[in-house]
Order: structure tokens, then sequence, then C-alpha cells
């Protein structure tokens, strides 16, 4: 935790400075709601915004607040998109737990590309399901959690390699057929791969 009280913080001679995205319209209500006997999370969540739009970057707010970065990173991008007025909305607490819908819109995700939900890249990661997943049903969990999801439903974000997917698709498509050993003669092994067509 850190030792920094609200006059370090630099709040009481805030109104003066020059805001850097909050309106002066929000940064006098996150003040005023500052002033209010509020629950600690809440109070750094406006804290985070606060300082932000003051100038601080994310390593110096969390060096003042004692927060994580991801935390630090969330807030001050709702202020910077101008939704410092959802400080309250979120709920405080253990983050939802993962539930079917979550593994359902998972497992469509990967099985679809990117591309098609408005990305530039081709393959998922790890990171960008689980970002993707947060916004889309605010289920936040890590990559490293999304992975294991994954790894459950025998599925992965990891690309097989040309090579593995032409021996896949020879051993579908072909057809082996070996002859009964006699004593005198050495057995023969012929093997077809059948040639798919469209006709």
């Amino acid at each position: 935790m850190s030792n920094y009280s609200s006059q370090d913080k630099g709040f009481e001679n805030y109104d003066t400075q020059e805001s850097k995205f909050l309106t002066p319209f929000q940064r006098k209500t996150l003040l005023k709601h500052l002033q209010n006997n509020l629950q600690p999370e809440y109070r750094r969540r406006i804290e985070i915004m606060l300082l932000a739009d003051m100038g601080k970057s994310q390593t110096q707010i969390c060096e003042i607040l004692g927060c994580s970065q991801e935390m630090a990173r969330y807030w001050v991008g709702l202020a910077e998109a101008g939704l410092a007025h959802k400080w309250n909305e979120r709920p405080i607490g253990r983050p939802k737990i993962v539930n079917a819908q979550y593994t359902e819109r998972l497992k469509e995700l990967v099985s679809n590309s990117p591309r098609d939900y408005g990305y530039a890249f081709t393959y998922w990661t790890a990171q960008w399901l689980s970002k993707h997943l947060a916004n889309e049903l605010g289920i936040e969990i890590s990559d490293r959690h999304v992975n294991r999801l994954l790894k459950q439903m025998g599925l992965s974000t990891k690309r097989k390699s040309s090579c593995q997917q032409e021996t896949e698709q020879n051993q579908d498509a072909g057809i082996k057929i070996g002859d009964l050993q006699s004593n005198r003669e050495p057995g023969f092994n012929w093997s077809f791969n059948l040639m798919r067509t469209n006709q």
C-alpha cells in the first residue's frame, strides 16, 4: 500500500490545472464524490482518473495509489473515452465466474478468424480472446485461464504447421490393403491414396 496522503496526490489545487481529457463538469463531479465517504475501491477508481487527467503516467499512478497496472489502465482508458461517470457502475469484488455462455462463445470465436470480428490480425491469441470476451460478456479472466479452458475443450490458438495439416488430410484419404501372409511368399503392403475430385 502507498504512504501518499490525498494532499500528496495534489487534488487540493487540481481545479487550477490544465485538464488532459476530463471536462470541467466531469472533473468537478469526481472531486465532489471524492469528498464523500466512499468504499476504498470506488475512491481508487476516481483517484486513478483524476491523476491521469493531471498528466500522471500509469506507472506513477500505480506507485501513488498502490494499484495494479491493469486496474490503472482500465480506469484511465474509461476516462479517456469520456466515460468517467461510470466509475460506480462496475461492481466491486470478484469478477463473475466463467459460465456456459462464456465457454460456448469462446469455442465459437476460436473456430473463426479474428477478421470476422473486425480485427486486423489473422489468428487469435489467448490475450485477445480474453479482451474480446471481457468487452462482450463483462467477464474478465487471464489469458492463462483462457488457455486452460481451450485445452479442456480440446482446442488451441496454436496454428498447425502446413506439414501437420497435410499429414492429417492424407490420413483421412488413404486406404491401406495388406495381403495375408503365406508361408511361402513375402508379404506385400499396398497403399492407395484416393484423390478427391470435384464433379
